[in-house]
């Protein structure tokens, strides 16, 4: 009795509130399964175990061996087949074996057999005899133990067969052959939490576990909550787990199902929260939960917790690996913290665990401080070998490049090459690094040096060190020529570019897509359009494509000086070489069309290629109807618009703003206020440049109060009105007469810190001037002056500002200050020749 008390005992403390029925079922499984024989007994085990491993049965057995084996099957007892089925190695043999005893007279198969042999063929991952098994199993009307009956799920479970151990579970409990319990249950839902797709049949049978009295505990309940976290529904995660936190059941395990879901979702903040929840409950992770969550942290930029949970894990009792410090290192380089990545370093050293070459490389290429890097150089070269060194300095060399400090990497692979550039400042770290010349540079080095040279158009020094290579010994590849010849075509220098793609191909290297490519977009930046077509001719050859955004350019040089037929000639001409443009290639040659003003063409190009059966994009049509709208072709653009519907595109908020703005310049007010109203219908929210286009409309239109109500509108939907806003219902209301509402808006734009153009300032004070307010017109001319924003006798805004001028000059009560503005220099003597005759 007492060793029985000191069992339950023990179990309780191991299970921490887990259901000690639970835990007996699994005590129970395993003795029924590896039932102890003795005797006699154990002796027909022994020799029926060594007869079908030794000798398999089959037709050609011999007689004496068959004689032997009937005698053994007058004596085989449901024991004796489960000891024999737990010591077989072999499934095929244990599959004969259990054939063989079925058949044997008076042996009648337990359900202990049945997962003995189940055991086999989980571990062996057959699942369809698995499956043959369960059914086989059902059909003989053999009875099951709860316990036999979840570890028969267990094994489907184990092979991922969830929705068969789901139909088997169902099919043993409605033909009678077990009552499930709720290990039998729990056994079930565990297999269906690993994978979340089950999320519904799991609740489905919980439910039902719940229904039939088994009550659920720690066994239930942590699949239950794995399911849901998988699954995504932390909600209801957080449900379950609070659920067992008021019954004792959360331990280690527990949470780190938590934790490690949330991390895998990227929910850092929901981790770190746990992890105090954690540690204010008092329970401790296993090592590898603590090694997970590190990695993840870091790797979620967290590296701050990372820390933390480091040194809790640390008193914990538990060693960091290599792996361990690698990533923490990495992570803490990442954010320029290179002091603490010293210090972990350090303390890796102290702890034996010898550092390898990613982390010296991640420490080489962090630190910044000359006599730090020149200190870790000293100390990773007495333990690590000549090709390990090299890759460190190509990491200072890549770390130098990627800072923008050219020069440096260029003056350290000097001396790398024993060259060291005389009569030439060093940097501090290249001349504390200077004196490793058993550091010999490899094609990496010259690579990433050489990279950098010509990202910085210093393609003379690049091309020094590319010859220099041979004389060190180190062979060039594709990709540093690459380099070089897209560094020469940047710096618009063709020939040698040219000559550089004969010397490779001398030196056996195969010109790529890239290489190719760089000298095609050379020829397009220059606006080549022959030169680019004889390159696209020997592209086709080797079988290249050229790329896209050099064709656009072409494309766009081309038309920027007018030349858009000749675009579209070169872009008909690709097209015969088999490189049909893509629409966006060709929307940028409409606009060319659009820009002179040659609506016909653009048009005429636009039904080429719809002919051609490109299907225009969004983009595309945007271009062709603000070009409609420019050219007063509205009718033609509105038609424009119909087409899109038809063809299933939506129309852009950019869309429905050029046909405002044309709507709006042909005296088409109401269309486009209307417009407005279809643009909302469309879920196409109106932008400030729509709204500021109807503004600036109604006011032209004399129709300053619509005005006035649709800046109402806009400012009400949310949409804030910007600087041109203002400035087109400041000059809007101007024209309309009505300054003062103006002036008011004027001073907003003041407020709002918004600097008005030269010209609100000319019809603010005209405006003035026409409501005989003279004395306000001087005013915004004083703010006029103050702003600078005084304009020359070529703009546009002269004359009438002159001719306001004027005006105040001859009225007595502004005369004396206009006179004072001249005579302080604040403003020219343009008086003279507005009062000309």
């Amino acid at each position: 009795m007492r060793k029985l008390l000191g069992l339950t005992r023990y179990l309780m403390l191991a299970t921490k509130g887990r259901s000690f029925t639970s835990m007996v079922e699994r005590c129970e499984m395993t003795q029924n399964v590896n039932s102890f024989v003795s005797g006699t007994d154990h002796e027909i085990v022994h020799r029926l175990v060594s007869i079908f491993t030794k000798q398999p049965l089959s037709s050609s057995s011999s007689h004496d061996q068959l004689q032997e084996l009937n005698s053994y099957g007058r004596k085989l007892s449901p024991k004796i087949v489960e000891n024999v089925l737990g010591s077989l190695k072999s499934f095929r043999v244990a599959q004969v074996f259990f054939k063989w005893a079925s058949n044997q007279v008076g042996c009648k198969h337990n359900c202990y057999a049945y997962t003995a042999l189940a055991t086999h063929l989980s571990r062996a991952r057959q699942n369809d005899q698995l499956k043959k098994l369960g059914l086989e199993m059902v059909n003989s009307g053999c009875k099951l133990t709860p316990g036999s009956l979840g570890f028969f799920i267990r094994c489907f479970g184990s092979l991922g067969m969830v929705e068969e151990a789901d139909e088997w579970f169902a099919m043993v409990r409605e033909t009678g052959l077990c009552v499930p319990n709720s290990y039998s249950y729990n056994c079930l839902l565990e297999a269906m939490s690993r994978d979340p797709k089950f999320i519904e049949l799991l609740e489905l049978r919980f439910k039902e576990m719940c229904d039939i009295g088994c009550v659920p505990n720690a066994y239930t309940l942590t699949p239950l909550l794995q399911a849901y976290c998988g699954a995504g529904k932390f909600e209801k995660a957080m449900n379950v787990f609070s659920g067992m936190e008021d019954r004792g059941m959360v331990d280690a395990h527990v949470y780190s199902i938590l934790l490690l879901s949330f991390l895998k979702c990227g929910m850092a903040d929901k981790v770190v929260e746990l992890l105090e929840r954690m540690e204010e409950s008092d329970i401790q992770m296993n090592e590898k939960t603590f090694c997970v969550l590190i990695h993840g942290l870091v790797k979620e930029c967290r590296v701050d917790e990372a820390l933390l949970l480091f040194r809790k894990m640390l008193r914990c009792g538990n060693s960091p690996d290599l792996p361990l410090y690698d990533v923490l290192i990495e992570g803490l380089c990442k954010i320029k913290r290179v002091d603490i990545a010293l210090c972990l370093y350090m303390k890796m050293k102290q702890s034996g665990i010898s550092p390898d070459v990613k982390i010296h490389t991640n420490l080489a290429s962090s630190i910044s401080d000359g006599e730090q890097l020149s200190s870790l150089v000293d100390d990773i070269e007495e333990s690590n070998d000549a090709n390990d060194m090299i890759t460190i300095f190509n990491a200072i060399l890549n770390s130098f490049v990627d800072k923008g400090s050219i020069m440096k990497a260029y003056n350290l692979l000097l001396t790398m090459m024993g060259d060291q550039p005389k009569g030439v400042a060093l940097d501090e770290e290249v001349e504390l690094l200077s004196g490793k010349h058993t550091v010999r540079p490899n094609l990496a080095s010259f690579n990433i040096v050489i990279h950098g040279l010509c990202k910085t158009r210093e393609v003379d020094m690049a091309l020094f060190l590319f010859e220099s290579m041979d004389k060190y010994g180190c062979q060039k590849d594709t990709f540093l020529y690459n380099n070089l010849i897209e560094g020469l075509c940047s710096s618009d220098r063709l020939d040698e570019s040219c000559n550089l793609l004969k010397k490779m191909k001398e030196d056996g290297f195969v010109p790529t897509d890239f290489t190719y490519n760089s000298l095609y977009g050379c020829l397009c930046q220059r606006g080549d359009a022959t030169g680019a077509l004889d390159m696209i001719k020997v592209m086709r050859l080797y079988g290249h494509v050229p790329w896209t955004k050099h064709t656009m350019l072409l494309v766009k040089e081309l038309c920027k000086y007018r030349k858009v037929a000749e675009a579209c000639s070169f872009l008909e001409s690709i097209f015969q070489e088999g490189f049909p443009p893509d629409v966006i290639v060709y929307s940028v040659a409409i606009d060319g069309f659009v820009k002179i003003q040659d609506m016909d063409k653009a048009l005429e190009l636009f039904h080429s290629i719809c002919a051609r059966g490109l299907s225009p994009d969004i983009v595309f049509y945007n271009v062709l109807i603000n070009g409609l709208c420019k050219a007063k072709r509205i009718s033609e653009a509105e038609n424009i618009l119909n087409e899109i519907s038809q063809k299933g595109l939506t129309p852009s908020t950019v869309t429905y703003n050029s046909l405002i703005d044309g709507w709006c310049k042909n005296d088409e007010i109401d269309e486009a206020v209307l417009c407005i109203s279809r643009m909302v219908e469309k879920e196409r929210e109106p932008n400030v440049v729509t709204y500021t286009t109807v503004v600036d409309g109604l006011c032209n239109a004399g129709r300053p109060v619509d005005a006035l109500q649709l800046w109402d509108d806009m400012e009400r939907k949310g949409c804030l009105p910007n600087r041109v806003s203002y400035m087109a219902l400041i000059n809007g209301l101007c024209k309309c007469g009505r300054p003062n509402e103006a002036y008011g808006f004027f001073q907003e734009m003041e407020k709002k810190n918004m600097h008005p153009d030269c010209f609100v300032y000319v019809a603010l004070i005209s405006a003035f001037i026409s409501d005989l307010d003279l004395m306000t017109a001087l005013e915004i001319l004083k703010k006029l002056i103050e702003a600078r924003k005084f304009p020359d006798q070529y703009d546009r805004n002269y004359l009438p500002l002159r001719d306001s001028i004027a005006a105040l000059h001859k009225d007595s009560s502004t005369c004396l200050s206009i006179e004072k503005l001249v005579a302080d220099g604040c403003m020219p003597a343009i008086l003279s020749t507005a009062d000309d005759p």
